[in-house]
């Protein structure tokens, strides 16, 4: 039997993760907004399941309620941070409140988690950490400008992290989620929409969503089940990427990127000071 920590719990993949750990076995430290929304899981899971409510974008109550699972808990073998969401809207329709909340909520609430967990899992001879992050972690689509920025960022902040903390065998795993038929959309920020965006690719992108053409096809079920697995294998994979049209579009980015760094080598190499 595991213990796994998670955040985000109420919904989509973090309720899901619970539920299916639940059902092996394991045991979990559910954190999220609201407590109630695990009521159910409790009345039949019993001690197996531990409820703390929790703000990720409070650094101090992170940190005091991380040491708390610890202290009661014993031992964290897995750390899922999952709690995020979206803000939806071309970059200037955003109000200053909006763009903060959401880099307070997905970067600096997963980097408070992690921050506030190295020590116990140093502590304890490691660990395994899942950063749910995203495909738009490595493409973009228009009218996602802050969701792509905090998923860009705390990619950047696991690869040097992992690196730092290898040595006390502290591993991390970055999840790459395509388009899933979660609940995601329906938590989705979209700010007062400008018409001067509606034939523009923002627009194209709103309207998309609105009328269902935008594909979504990932089995979320699977997805999760995908995740569980991974944190059998050794090494942990370094990116987990989870949904066809993932695959595709990342490695299409990567591709395109990698031509354009090869195109300017001459550029580069002729920057070096002169031997």
């Amino acid at each position: 039997m595991q213990t796994w920590f998670i955040t985000g719990t109420s919904s989509g993949f973090g309720r899901l993760l619970t539920e299916k750990l639940l059902l092996r076995g394991d045991r979990v430290a559910a954190t999220l907004r609201k407590s109630a929304a695990l009521d159910d899981l409790k009345a039949q899971y019993g001690n197996r399941l531990w409820v703390a409510t929790l703000d990720v974008t409070d650094a101090s109550a992170v940190r005091q309620v991380i040491d708390r699972a610890f202290t009661e808990l014993g031992r964290l073998d897995v750390i899922v941070n999952n709690a995020a969401y979206a803000l939806f809207g071309a970059a200037e329709e955003a109000s200053d409140e909006q763009i903060r909340q959401q880099l307070d909520t997905n970067l600096l609430g997963s980097i408070h988690v992690i921050r506030a967990v190295l020590p116990h899992l140093r502590a304890q001879g490691g660990g395994r950490i899942l950063q749910i992050s995203s495909e738009g972690g490595q493409i973009t689509y228009p009218n996602f400008s802050y969701y792509h920025t905090t998923k860009w960022g705390i990619e950047g902040f696991v690869e040097a992290v992992a690196q730092e903390v290898a040595p006390f065998q502290i591993e991390f795993t970055i999840v790459e989620p395509g388009p899933a038929k979660t609940n995601f959309g329906a938590g989705l920020v979209s700010p007062p929409p400008m018409a001067v965006y509606d034939n523009t690719p923002a627009g194209e992108v709103r309207r998309g969503l609105a009328d269902g053409t935008f594909v979504v096809s990932g089995d979320p079920d699977k997805m999760v089940e995908a995740m569980l697995a991974s944190v059998e294998r050794s090494p942990a994979p370094r990116r987990l990427t989870l949904g066809r049209a993932a695959y595709a579009q990342i490695r299409a980015a990567l591709l395109e990127r990698l031509a354009a760094l090869d195109a300017q080598q001459d550029i580069a190499f002729s920057t070096e000071i002169d031997a």
